[in-house]
């Protein structure tokens, strides 16, 4: 439980110490995203069809919310996190992104310390290209992800420790591709759609997702 306290009042405290300036344009947005399977890092999460929440609140370069993911066939792989984000330019096309992120899996007791789980995210913008690194506190698991940007779709390759592989030695562990597009329904609506095909080098396994959000 310190060690949740701890690291709260440090995420607390970077929030405070950020200068946002007042004529920074603010905005909340909520949505929801319905995917086939939840698949996260190279590992599929539940048995189902999920629904993932989101709540969020930007102010020029920060942004803090709440996201979560539910199954529609059974409790497992529930989830509802907290994060706070701040992004600066770097120029015209480079940017980089601090990101503090507290998983919670709501079968454990909210106020239990050992339920949660807190990791700091780095991620660089370059052009086409991204890179990120991130570290989770409590189990000790770091994971490093390239992201590549080629036409309509982006290709991907991720690799960690601990969780993310079979033996938990590191090892590549979510490599594929990604793209998106609009639904047209009507002339002022569409519905924005995602496909995903990923391969866990590690764990030997495939797995072909599609979403919409709404």
């Amino acid at each position: 439980m310190k060690k949740t306290i701890t690291l709260m009042a440090f995420v607390i405290m970077t929030i405070c110490s950020l200068n946002i300036k007042a004529q920074e344009s603010t905005s909340w947005t909520t949505g929801v995203d319905l995917y086939s399977s939840y698949v996260w890092r190279g590992a599929k999460f539940g048995s189902g069809p999920a629904m993932q929440p989101t709540l969020k609140y930007t102010n020029g370069g920060f942004s803090i919310g709440a996201w979560g993911s539910y199954c529609f066939s059974t409790n497992e792989a529930t989830e509802a996190d907290l994060f706070a984000s701040y992004g600066v330019s770097l120029g015209e096309k480079s940017s980089l992104t601090f990101a503090v992120t507290d998983y919670y899996f709501p079968t454990a007791e909210y106020f239990d310390g050992d339920s949660h789980y807190f990791e700091p995210m780095i991620t660089i913008g370059l052009g086409k290209l991204s890179l990120a690194g991130a570290y989770m506190t409590n189990a000790e698991d770091v994971y490093f992800e390239a992201g590549l940007a080629a036409g309509p779709v982006t290709l991907f390759a991720g690799a960690g420790d601990g969780q993310y592989t079979k033996d938990t030695n590191f090892n590549l562990c979510n490599v594929g591709l990604k793209t998106s597009k609009s639904l047209k329904i009507s002339d002022s609506f569409s519905i924005p759609v995602s496909g995903s095909v990923i391969l866990n080098p590690s764990t030997e396994q495939f797995h072909i997702v599609v979403g919409i959000s709404l």
